[in-house]
């Protein structure tokens, strides 16, 4: 079974671009974890974390 183009040229930018991509995907977990899976809890717990993070800057 032979891939088509697209995704011959999708598998040839993630190889060239691996930190963008563990980027990418990490962004998508996060996101995803947050609008599905957070408790009040957890989100809390990030709200500190990024306020933490922003005043490292």
């Amino acid at each position: 079974m032979s891939e088509n183009k697209q995704t011959q040229a999708n598998l040839r930018w993630a190889e060239k671009n691996k930190e963008k991509k563990k980027y990418l995907n990490y962004r998508t977990m996060s996101r995803s974890f947050i609008r599905k899976l957070a408790t009040e809890e957890d989100l809390k717990e990030l709200e500190t974390l990024i306020r933490e993070r922003r005043e490292q800057e």
